[in-house]
């Protein structure tokens, strides 16, 4: 039981220290959001989704997963107190990112007319992808870094680091944007880059590592267990990526460029800011996970574990946004983005299966089954931008959130055959108990949001927030006796 409750203590201590970084960029967030969309509008907010997303998909296919796998081989070789594995991997993968960052940037000059056909329908922006093919390079050496500061679990580097830089990033992009507009979107892309590199290289070399001294190729052969694996999620993210950008197209040639402004904005609330949770636990999760593959008693324990604690924190976050959706969007765009209200409400009840399907993935990647990763990646993405297409064709703003909510339904009920199928992973009742209560809170608050009546409105769902947090923090402090762990820190 002591175990058990240490486990949900690093679980909610790593959530704490990385919710606070969440939390933090999210401020930062909303001040760079609300001032694209005062002093761009849906246009620059359009441009914006279209040059970043067509960037990701050229960096997802070239940086090779590296920076995941890399996580991976560090925490299994920090687990099993390998010192002589550790610096050999941190090497390779200073050498690996060199190279895999200058190919994402070639190959973003070279396709850079293409690119800018492809998302705009005119070859206008070509020079802009030619400038922005500089920030994958960054983006990738940047990557590496932190990769070794979560593998090492170095978790208040991680953070630091993280939030220096998208402190700065918002410090320089925010005079740009004010006095050049849109004009401003291309170095504020590079500037943001550089600044994340700069705090990353500083806290990962605070780490004392054995310096190794191996050539290219002993790299290369280090490397081919992470490169191998890392082909595989480089390949399930260009899937990922090229099926949102296809989704983004579609919309930009079907409803316009404002269109796909609003539809960025919308998700951005809710990958974003709802999705807050899984960013902050990723970053503890995986690497905690891939060190308990080889036990499966250990692992099941781990998956659940952490599922509890995100259906658990996500509901109240889930009803709280539920209530005040309108504002929200204001505070954080304008009133002429008020049209995404329904896709957000929509689109925030999928974030509590995404959280479930999300726990259950991870196992997937831990136990470095490429094979059937992709197979997963191939079947449910198809499956988003199909329901993605027909939502928005058929329903609009608002049936790309209902889409939204259909596919993760879909993807949680595959997720659960499928770990049960490959792993011989069972849910168990104490997660499943927990997760029908949080669901049907989330379901009234949902059916609530429609009611006529404002006050009666915000009265009731006021009261399933308060109902939420008093829930959480009991099933919370079951786990981990919030009293005894304050008195122990005293």
């Amino acid at each position: 039981m002591a175990n058990k409750d240490q486990s949900y203590r690093q679980i909610l201590k790593a959530t704490s220290l990385f919710g606070g970084v969440q939390v933090f960029s999210i401020i930062i967030s909303v001040i760079r959001s609300k001032a694209i969309a005062v002093w761009l509008g849906p246009l620059g907010v359009g441009i914006i989704g279209l040059l970043t997303n067509s960037l990701k998909v050229i960096g997802e296919f070239t940086k090779l997963g590296i920076d995941v796998t890399a996580v991976r081989e560090i925490s299994i070789a920090n687990e099993h107190e390998d010192t002589d594995r550790i610096p050999t991997i941190v090497t390779s993968l200073k050498k690996i990112v060199w190279v895999t960052g200058l190919f994402g940037m070639l190959v973003t000059i070279i396709l850079s007319p293409l690119l800018s056909k492809i998302a705009f329908g005119n070859f206008e922006y070509t020079i802009a992808f030619v400038w922005i093919s500089v920030s994958l390079l960054f983006k990738q050496l940047s990557s590496g870094q932190l990769a070794i500061l979560q593998g090492l679990r170095k978790l208040k580097y991680l953070a630091k680091a993280n939030v220096y830089g998208n402190f700065l990033g918002l410090l320089i992009a925010l005079p740009l944007y004010y006095f050049f507009r849109v004009d401003a979107i291309v170095p504020t892309i590079i500037v943001t880059s550089v600044c994340g590199l700069l705090f990353s290289w500083f806290f990962s070399n605070k780490i004392k590592i054995e310096k190794k001294k191996i050539t290219n190729s002993q790299a290369f052969k280090e490397g081919k267990q992470m490169l191998n694996l890392g082909f595989m999620l480089s390949l399930r993210g260009l899937i990922t990526l090229v099926t949102l950008y296809a989704l983004q197209v579609f919309i930009s040639h079907f409803g316009g460029v404002d269109e796909v402004g609003f539809y960025t904005a919308g998700f951005v609330i809710i990958n974003s800011y709802v999705g807050l949770i899984f960013n902050a636990m990723r970053t503890d999760y995986f690497p905690r996970l891939s060190a308990t593959v080889n036990n499966q008693e250990k692992m099941e324990i781990t998956v659940f574990q952490q599922a509890t604690v995100a259906v658990l924190i996500l509901t109240p976050i889930i009803i709280v946004f539920l209530t005040l959706a309108p504002f929200i969007i204001k505070v954080l765009y304008s009133k002429e983005f008020l049209v995404i209200e329904d896709m957000v409400a929509w689109g925030m009840m999928a974030t509590f299966f995404q959280a479930i399907s999300w726990s259950l993935g991870y196992v997937i990647l831990a136990k470095g089954d490429s094979k059937l990763f992709i197979k997963t990646a191939v079947l449910f993405n198809s499956i988003f931008l199909f329901v993605g297409i027909l939502g928005y064709y058929f329903g609009g703003l608002m049936g790309l959130g209902i889409s939204y909510l259909l596919y993760y339904i879909i993807h949680c009920i595959g997720m659960i055959i499928v770990v049960k199928n490959m792993y011989e992973l069972n849910i168990n009742y104490g997660f499943s108990k927990v997760a029908v209560i949080c669901l049907l809170m989330c379901l009234v608050t949902f059916l609530l949001s429609n009611i006529h009546s404002t006050v009666l409105k915000y009265v009731t769902m006021s009261v399933m927030i308060l109902v939420s947090i008093i829930f959480t923090i009991y099933k919370l402090d079951k786990k981990v006796n919030f009293r005894q762990l304050f008195n122990k820190d005293q």
